[in-house]
């Protein structure tokens, strides 16, 4: 069964006040407009980055997080969009590009869930590394319950336009961009298309650090992620 992948666009739902338990239906009474790939606009810029270091911040606060794989969650406990699960992901990197790089990756599915997570990135230490990782890790864990339909919030267009429109094309050139320059987060890009089987995906962007709760949330367990220690 292969993973459908839809971009809905740049609307997006403000959970600053919602209770913890959704019930089926849009967020916020905001309805959700189906944008098919070719309707992208060229504004939100669909022609590849050319660099590694994109979204630089700097990460810090406190370490929280636990090594034990988490046991089965209610469904009442999520947030939904109609019949999809709501998420939200970030990921960042503090001296992004530089020797001393520091990178974490968040996912927030709610106030206190105990899905919410925020850990160091293994391996390469950059922001988008962390973006797409931090997808990855939504998906794992929304597999994990059982969960088919997901509505993933990211600020990382990158991440969205990447596994949306850039794959394909990049699988036919043998991993190779426009310019015939290796694909640099090739592996992590591979491994988001391989949890995403089977799953249906709406892909949100959300803009960061522009007040939205869920988006501020995942980028605050991010940030505790990369003050932990490397693996």
């Amino acid at each position: 069964m292969n993973a459908e992948h839809r971009w809905t666009g740049f609307l997006q739902p403000d959970l600053r006040s919602s209770p913890q338990r959704r019930k089926p239906g849009p967020l916020s009474g905001q309805k959700t407009k189906h944008v098919e790939e070719p309707q992208v606009k060229a504004s939100k810029r669909l022609h590849e980055p050319l660099d590694e270091g994109e979204k630089a911040e700097l990460c810090a606060k406190h370490v929280r997080q636990s090594t034990e794989p988490p046991p089965p969650v209610s469904k009442d406990s999520f947030s939904y969009m109609g019949d999809s699960v709501v998420v939200y992901t970030d990921g960042c990197c503090s001296s992004n590009g530089r020797k001393r790089a520091r990178a974490g990756i968040g996912v927030y599915w709610g106030p206190g869930h105990p899905l919410n997570v925020g850990i160091r990135l293994p391996g390469r230490q950059t922001n988008q590394r962390a973006e797409i990782r931090a997808a990855c890790k939504a998906i794992e864990q929304a597999k994990a319950q059982d969960i088919t339909k997901l509505v993933l919030y990211t600020d990382s267009m990158f991440t969205i336009n990447g596994i949306t429109s850039w794959v394909r094309g990049w699988k036919r050139n043998g991993w190779r961009t426009s310019t015939g320059e290796e694909v640099t987060n090739k592996e992590d890009f591979v491994e988001l298309e391989r949890l995403a089987q089977g799953m249906d995906i709406q892909w949100m962007h959300v803009p960061g650090h522009s007040g939205f709760r869920g988006n501020e949330e995942a980028d605050r367990l991010a940030r505790e992620g990369a003050r932990q220690p490397a693996d």
